[in-house]
């Protein structure tokens, strides 16, 4: 049997009895041993509690105060209210441990990344072992259904992954022999073979059950405030309630069990345990619904951080664009725009650099055989090549003007390659990293949201800079900046009086993220740098996660002040009823409880983060 089931029989037994001894006409010290079975039933362990803090010095506290209202009941006679304030107050801890056993559970759920076992191969058999048991570059086998256990490239076999648990993405990713696959996703349509490239404990799964696992340790400010004022606040009310008791029955000759009374309740009702239990709650149910949708924050300060940021820096390539060359433009001077593409796919074939493999994949079709008779590269200028006879030249101004063709000057948003032949100027492509579908989409949202300033930083060419802020509507660029100055750029916009968010693929942009108030890292699924490296990680590569994130984080923050502002609330007004006389122990109770139900009530909405 469980500890909280233990509580709830407790509780149950306590209440009938409380309903025995209510109904029993008993009278002295009868009527009080009846009382005295259901209070010590329920409310021992508060009792001890208390005396153990006592002796070790730390006295005011939840426990002391209870103690300290129920035993000055008992000493007035109003043995019924003592036993109904024990009562209640366990009824709000048993809720309290239900609630936060349903957000853990919950959290365990959306993050169950945690696989159960491994089939390793090993003399030729397949071995189920647990996971841990597996070493670097053994061969394992996953079978359609299964967890992917480690970290890994394909050698054998194709099939569709659900990364959904990592990225909150639902469309399966294509995968085949090649291909890396991280361990928390599942294997959906084929049996793959995979050799292994970490211990457990290194992979990507086991490192993001950890991060939010410590996530809950790092406090935000306002819960270091809250943490901070239930240090002062109780016993600041425990000296209000002594001085309650005391000063109008000395001063005033008024009756001391009245007073005594109102000081009682005025105990029962300052208990601090709302703002207590519900300010983590809610931030623990803030980071679990993020990571939920694939966006891991790693402490509520980082999330309170990410609510407030007004100024949102982007780096360029990977982050708002594609990362790829595309070719974006084919101007024929010559022939028509499928010829001129032809020809240049045909020069740059012979080429591995990114921008020629990008001219090879626009045309899609296959170089036939003994088209091109010989190639040669010419450093940092471009290709030279006979195709089909005649001496073509692919490349930049630079080798066009050794060659002595004129070509115009080169102004475009892009890498240009320029084709001659024979003297003739043939055209030019224009090759350029696009930005990401959903990129304009999400600076738009973060307009929406209150983001007052978007900046890109980019180590590319101005025109290039330029033409993508101008797309995605940024206030704002820098270009042709090294590293080092994405550094002093970030440093530049710290002072606006908010948090500075700077986004960025968490490898390159180490140096950046750790210097901005809250660092991004996009696009993470399986880097471990990008794990480590930020504060905040995105673990796929789409923009608009982000405006979900801070949209996340402002709910967050939100349900946490309503909990706190509601809670001192209705505390002080009850309070001060209490002092007046118009509440009795059981208002009291029942206002503490109640204002405690619904700050845990209003705290679990956290985890509710809509899937679209």
């Amino acid at each position: 049997m469980s500890k909280k089931q233990k509580n709830l029989i407790r509780i149950l037994a306590a209440a009938a009895l409380l309903a025995v001894a209510w109904a029993l006409p008993l009278q002295g010290i009868w009527q009080l041993l009846a009382y005295c079975v259901p209070y010590f039933i329920v409310g021992w362990d508060v009792l001890w509690g208390a005396v153990r803090k006592i002796f070790r010095g730390n006295l005011l506290d939840e426990q002391f105060l209870m103690s300290v209202a129920t035993i000055g009941a008992f000493a007035l006679g109003d043995y019924r209210e003592a036993v109904a304030v024990m009562l209640f107050y366990q009824i709000g801890e048993w809720f309290q441990g239900v609630a936060v056993g349903k957000s853990r559970r919950d959290i365990a759920a959306l993050m169950d990344l945690r696989p159960d076992y491994a089939n390793v191969l090993r003399d030729g058999q397949e071995e189920r072992v647990s996971p841990e048991e597996v070493a670097v570059g053994e061969t394992i086998v996953i079978h359609p259904g299964e967890k992917i256990p480690l970290d890994g490239v394909i050698r054998q076999g194709s099939t569709a992954v659900d990364t959904a648990a990592l990225t909150g993405e639902s469309l399966p990713q294509e995968k085949a022999a090649g291909d890396r696959v991280v361990s928390g996703t599942v294997n959906l349509t084929g049996s793959i073979t995979v050799c292994t490239e970490s211990l457990y404990g290194e992979s990507t799964a086991a490192r993001i059950l950890e991060l939010v696992e410590n996530a809950a340790g790092q406090k935000a400010r306002v819960e270091n405030f809250i943490t901070r004022f239930a240090h002062w606040y109780t016993p600041c009310v425990v000296a209000g309630a002594a001085l309650l008791a005391v000063l109008p029955p000395l001063l005033f000759s008024q009756s001391w069990g009245v007073w005594v009374q109102r000081a009682l309740v005025f105990l029962v009702v300052s208990c601090p345990c709302a703002l207590v239990v519900s300010v983590p709650l809610s931030f623990f149910g803030g980071i679990g619904g993020a990571s939920r949708r694939g966006i891991l924050i790693k402490g509520a300060g980082f999330l309170e951080a990410l609510a407030k940021a007004k100024t949102v820096v982007f780096d360029k390539t990977g982050t708002l664009t594609r990362g790829s060359f595309t070719v974006t433009r084919i101007c024929p001077q010559q022939g028509t725009e499928q010829e001129l593409l032809a020809l240049a796919a045909a020069a740059e074939s012979f080429s591995h650099h990114p921008i020629a493999q990008s001219v090879v994949a626009a045309y899609g079709l296959p170089i036939e055989p003994g088209r091109v008779t010989e190639a040669r590269e010419h450093t940092g200028r471009g290709i030279e090549a006979v195709i089909d006879g005649r001496r073509v030249y692919a490349g930049n101004d630079r080798l066009m003007r050794e060659i002595g063709v004129a070509c115009g000057e080169d102004t475009a948003a892009g890498t240009v390659i320029h084709l001659a032949s024979e003297g003739a100027y043939l055209g030019y492509l224009i090759i350029a990293d696009t930005p990401k579908p959903d990129a304009a989409g999400a600076i738009r949202a973060l307009k929406a949201a209150g983001v007052e300033k978007t900046v890109m930083l980019t180590g590319d060419k101005q025109a290039v800079a330029a033409a993508v802020a101008e797309e995605l509507r940024l206030d704002e660029y820098r270009a042709e900046l090294l590293p080092a100055d994405k550094v002093t750029a970030v440093e530049e916009l710290l002072p606006t009086g908010s948090p500075l968010v700077f986004v960025g693929d968490g490898i390159n942009d180490a140096p950046v993220l750790a210097r901005a108030d809250v660092g991004v890292a996009m696009g993470a699924l399986g880097s471990d740098a990008a794990i480590e490296a930020a504060d905040v990680v995105l673990m796929d590569d789409a923009p608009a996660k982000l405006p979900l994130a801070v949209a996340i984080a402002r709910r967050t923050m939100r349900i946490v002040w309503e909990n706190v502002i509601f809670a001192l609330a209705v505390k002080a007004l009850v309070m001060a009823l209490g002092a007046a006389g118009e509440a009795n122990l059981w208002f009291a109770v029942f206002a503490d409880v109640g204002v405690l139900v619904l700050a845990i009530l209003n705290a679990m909405r956290a985890l509710l983060v809509p899937q679209k």
